[in-house]
């Protein structure tokens, strides 16, 4: 398993409402992407959302995620990736398995159980292919003092016939699962529309991009 950043991260206990009584200096010697602590106050690393609070995300500061990005190839060549009907109160779209790393765990565990929860598929560590360095999230629930950071996890399960594909029942908050072509983004945003009538989550689209090209 090769990772790009030679930091070990793990999940933090982030549930701590009264923004008095955290410790903000343990926070940033833990932060996947380093922020400031402005007058007793997280300050937001990548924008200016020119929100205050919480917002939706209902946590103060940084929030650490990983998402699994499971590709197959099939028997022509053809990538596909393993995407989830989201069912958050953000709207219906298909989205990288993914959520928040517990803590004390690692982003590798957390996307492997993540996977596992929402799809019913289990994958091993060794199947991991790469770890990319943590990376901010576009979320629209984002404020000046909260945000979400996800360490997108690559697992690529090789060679499959297309009819030999592997299932997944799609279970825990996940709607359902299915394998979609992405030979690029582009691709995989049509694909997803003309196959299944929904669009890709706002907040990876990004990633999405960054990853598949």
């Amino acid at each position: 398993m090769k990772k790009s950043n030679e930091t070990l991260l793990v999940g933090i206990d982030i549930s701590e409402q009264n923004r008095s009584n955290i410790d903000w200096e343990y926070r940033q010697a833990h932060a996947a992407v380093p922020f400031e602590v402005v007058d007793g106050l997280p300050y937001n690393p990548c924008e200016a959302t020119g929100k205050s609070g919480q917002g939706g995300l209902w946590h103060w500061g940084e929030a650490l995620c990983a998402d699994a990005l499971v590709t197959i190839t099939d028997e022509l060549g053809r990538r596909w990736l393993l995407m989830v009907m989201d069912e958050r109160e953000d709207g219906h779209s298909w989205a990288l398995p993914g959520g928040r790393v517990n803590e004390g765990e690692d982003p590798v565990r957390a996307a492997l159980r993540e996977l596992s929860e929402e799809t019913g598929l289990e994958v091993g560590v060794d199947q991991v292919c790469r770890v990319d360095a943590p990376r901010y999230v576009p979320d629209p629930r984002a404020t000046d003092e909260a945000w979400m950071v996800t360490v997108p996890v690559h697992i690529d399960l090789g060679r499959y016939a297309q009819f030999d594909f592997p299932t997944m029942p799609g279970v825990s908050d996940a709607r359902c699962a299915a394998w979609i072509p992405a030979a690029t983004h582009v691709h995989l945003g049509v694909k997803a529309h003309q196959i299944y009538g929904s669009q890709i989550y706002v907040p990876q689209r990004k990633l999405l991009r960054d990853v598949l090209g």
